[in-house]
């Protein structure tokens, strides 16, 4: 089988041929003729899983009718063993024709690339080819690859580790991929002169625009030869040397001597070595981001150096400090990734560009909130609290409706979190609630305040509560802006996973399908969210057991760390490493034959287990479960409270619009009329106008007239006082005038006044109280509304066009008052609509105009008597 069996064939899960005799066709087996035919099958089937060309397709499936005329022809002069392996043949060409469909109807896998931004691999294109490979600072490392090509599919997980294993050489040496499947990128391949795939060409910093770059004629297939070879392709660099690459050949005991005297740096690290060891090299690449060290690689022949410091094992690693003193590096072995580990972690080795460490006194005095100390070594459960509160109040809420898949991304999560999560009672109580009510929602879309409402206990269930605000502990960070919610999340998850296996679920990939399910529809971090769905899409179906979903998401938050290392997310307290560090898990960690570091993944998996055990979370720093839950109730009967004075102030302001809009709009109907006078019999006749006297006589001073809502009339049958609304002018008797201009401040005040009348005479009659007049506070209705408490005087002056105002609402028009004089019928209809003050500047500027027109007078007639003696003269 080729390296595409997993298409077709016995990996496919197809059933083994049956040979006569019972016997099934096996590689490898005696049956090498039909082993030979069914390879040829396979050789085109991998051809037809790698190609999308049409013209290729067609081919193939000439070539595959060929091949089934032969076999026909064979057919004849066969015997009874050749007839069964026919019937054979023709399952696996309707295989191969089933291939061709699939790579028909979905070419875009294959035009997508093998390569992401993810992979630390600069993607180049015919807009940034030249950018990057002309006259560039840094060393290029270039593959030209198809992505139908087999053999590239095959290269491309290789190249992707070599980029992750090289990251820190970055200012040195760059790695870069182009798709010359891609039709835009034709012509680009062509002008370097690609004919076949992969291909590796090498860059050299400051290449002209005419290079084509140097060949790698039979590149090596593994990590080790690739970065070895890229070394080799460094040190034959001619001038002008790459700015960024540090110096690769051996050093000298005279270049030592003198070292601090031109270098200002804190460290001195010398790595002895054989002269074919790559070592050195390495990890003075490694280091090459990272300030106040600075790598030197001895070889074993410098006698000089060798004696002073005594170095007997090559390789061995020492520092080396001004004035001759030294010291031997204390690893667990004498290999790359442990020499690099721990130069990267001395006092005072920062990431160039990154501000050092900061120590914790100062942290407490800048940061937002105190300083936690805590165990680096332990989960808390502060953390994981503050994740749920943060993605359930915070991320979801982002989502006013959540409908389609992220309302089943979100019954997922929370059915995931209330199954393992290892919380304390009542946090496990309220996420039951809140999974038991999202399973029960039957529509396709749900609003989020309805989620919240759950997730707040609104309905007050007994010891079910989530603990509100954030409270980082093992999470914090040196900043505000750093680690923290991200920290929880990956912690959450952990935790998860583990709990899954400790609990013996049945789902090995349950937790791990959720989670990629919230990250996809809620985390904040797009680019995250998409970086990702692409490792999931990689490797997610290759877990099967709950061990192997532990590990695939311990081997993914590496691959994380790895790629943000250096980043700005970075908090320079808690530097991405690759977790568990050799302090903490020794026996995690080893190198191969090859000296590339290794995981021992059977000591990696019990140590996860117990790091993120329910049993080893420590639950310092949290609040009382007592505290939670009387915040919860004190918070619920704050917003009872708002509801209920939200809804009084809205009902409130309806009746206080309805009032104000009735006496401007147009007279009620004659039925409403009818309805608002039986209305005031009724209350007549109940309380005998007592009540409404007393009122008016507690408010409005005393006064013998009867109150607004009162009305003579009454008492007359309603055909009268049909009749008595109607409009006549006999005897041109003068009525009362109505008012066109109105005073808006007078109204609102009136009107309310008269309001206030009303609730005072719904209460029959008011204890008089024994304060002075002036001392009494304001009514509470008044100062609700805002409105100033009226004069005694003011109130004199405005009871009259009170109880007109009222009794117009009654019937419609203004009756006359037979206690209103003439002259204050007259008086009246002058001062409608205007202030005391506005008839005062009209008295004023009438008398001046009155001086005026004196002084004209007396003047001009002066002129005429002067005029006139003058013409008398002789």
């Amino acid at each position: 089988m080729g390296d595409w069996g997993c298409c077709f064939g016995w990996n496919a899960g197809f059933r083994e041929p049956e040979l006569p005799g019972g016997r099934t066709l096996k590689p490898g087996g005696a049956d090498t003729r039909w082993e030979e035919k069914l390879c040829e099958v396979d050789s085109e089937v991998e051809s037809c899983c790698a190609h999308t060309d049409l013209l290729l397709l067609l081919h193939l499936l000439h070539l595959l009718q060929l091949q089934q005329q032969k076999m026909a022809r064979r057919c004849g002069r066969a015997t009874s063993r050749l007839t069964e392996e026919i019937q054979i043949f023709p399952r696996k060409s309707a295989a191969s024709a089933v291939c061709l469909c699939l790579c028909l109807l979905f070419p875009s896998a294959a035009e997508a690339g093998l390569y992401t931004a993810t992979d630390q691999i600069v993607l180049l294109t015919p807009e940034n080819v030249d950018s990057v490979l002309v006259n560039s600072s840094a060393a290029v490392f270039v593959e030209f690859y198809a992505s139908w090509c087999g053999h590239c599919i095959a290269f491309s997980p290789i190249f992707k580790s070599l980029a992750r294993d090289i990251k820190e050489w970055k200012p040195a040496v760059d790695l870069a991929a182009m798709d010359c499947a891609a039709e835009e990128n034709r012509k680009v391949c062509i002008s370097y002169g690609i004919r076949g795939y992969p291909s590796i060409k090498f860059f050299h910093a400051y290449s002209k625009a005419d290079s084509e770059g140097e060949d790698f004629a039979g590149f090596p297939r593994d990590v080790q030869g690739l970065r070895r070879s890229i070394i080799d392709k460094l040190e034959t660099h001619k001038e002008p040397w790459a700015p960024a690459c540090p110096p690769l050949e051996p050093t000298s005991q005279a270049e030592i001597d003198s070292f601090f005297d031109t270098n200002n740096v804190q460290h001195l690290a010398l790595i002895f070595e054989e002269a074919k060891s790559y070592i050195g090299r390495e990890v003075t690449l490694d280091l090459l981001q990272f300030e106040n060290i600075a790598v030197r690689r001895v070889l074993n022949t410098e006698e000089g150096l060798v004696a002073r410091l005594g170095v007997t094992e090559f390789p061995s690693c020492y520092l080396y400090y001004p004035g001759g003193n030294f010291t031997r590096l204390s690893v667990k072995i004498e290999a790359r990734s442990f020499y690099s580990y721990a130069l990267q972690r001395l006092p005072g080795v920062v990431r160039s560009g990154k501000p050092p460490p900061v120590s914790t006194p100062v942290l407490t005095g800048n940061s937002e909130e105190p300083w936690r100390p805590f165990n680096r070594s332990r989960v808390y459960m502060a953390d994981l609290e503050s994740a749920l509160h943060y993605s359930l109040r915070v991320e979801v809420a982002a989502h006013t409706v959540v409908k389609g898949e992220a309302l089943i991304s979100l019954k997922k999560y929370v059915a995931v979190l209330a199954k393992y999560f290892p919380g304390r009672p009542v946090v496990r109580n309220l996420l039951k609630s809140v999974d038991s009510w999202l399973q029960n929602q039957t529509r396709d879309e749900i609003s989020y305040e309805a989620f919240k409402d759950i997730l707040d206990n609104s309905a007050q269930s007994p010891d079910a509560a989530l603990p509100e605000g954030v409270r980082w502990v093992g999470c914090q960070g040196s900043q505000p802006h750093l680690r923290r919610y991200p920290c929880g999340v990956w912690t959450l998850f952990h935790v998860l996973t583990v709990q899954a296996k400790n609990t013996r679920g049945t789902d090995p990939k349950e937790v791990l399908m959720a989670m990629r399910n919230y990250v996809h529809s809620f985390f904040g971090c797009r680019s995250c969210a998409e970086h990702f769905e692409n490792m999931a899409m990689e490797s997610l179906m290759e877990v099967d057991t709950f061990s192997s979903a532990v590990l695939w998401l311990w081997s993914r938050h590496n691959l994380v760390n790895n790629r943000l290392a250096g980043a700005l997310s970075e908090d320079p307290n808690f530097p991405k490493i690759q977790w568990p560090s050799p302090e903490m898990c020794p026996a995690c960690h080893a190198v191969k034959a090859n000296g590339d570091h290794s995981w021992i993944q059977k000591e990696v998996l019990p140590f996860v287990l117990s790091y993120f055990s329910s049993s080893s979370i420590l639950t310092d720093y949290l609040e009382d479960e007592s505290q939670v839950l009387a915040k919860q109730r004190e918070k619920h009967g704050r917003q009872q409270v708002a509801v209920a004075a939200q809804k009084r102030v809205e009902r409130e302001t309806k009746e206080t619009s309805e009032h104000v809009m009735r006496p401007l709009t147009s007279q009620p109907a004659e039925e409403d009329q009818e309805e608002l006078l039986d209305e005031a019999v009724a209350d007549d006749e109940e309380e005998g106008g007592e009540g409404a006297a007393a009122a008016a006589d507690e408010l409005g001073g005393k006064t013998s007239e009867p109150t607004p809502w009162v009305k003579p009339e009454i008492k007359v049958d309603r055909g009268r006082w049909r009749a008595h609304r109607k409009p006549s002018i006999v005897g041109m008797r003068m009525r009362d005038v109505q008012e066109d201009i109105v005073d808006l401040d007078s109204f609102v005040n009136q009107h309310y006044k008269a309001k206030v009348l009303q609730v005072a005479s719904s209460s029959r009659v008011k204890p008089r109280t024994l304060q002075r007049k002036e001392e009494q506070e304001p009514d509470p209705g008044l100062r609700m509304l805002g409105l100033q408490p009226l004069d005694a005087d003011f109130e004199l002056d405005i009871g009259q066009q009170r109880k007109r105002l009222q009794k117009r609402e009654l019937t419609g028009q203004y009756t006359s008052d037979e206690e209103l004089s003439h002259r204050g019928r007259w008086m009246s209809v002058l001062s409608i609509g205007f202030s005391k003050v506005d008839i005062s500047l009209c008295v004023v500027l009438y008398f001046l105009s009155s001086m005026c027109l004196l002084a004209m007078y007396l003047f001009f007639k002066n002129r005429l008597r002067l005029r006139r003696a003058k013409l008398a003269l002789p």
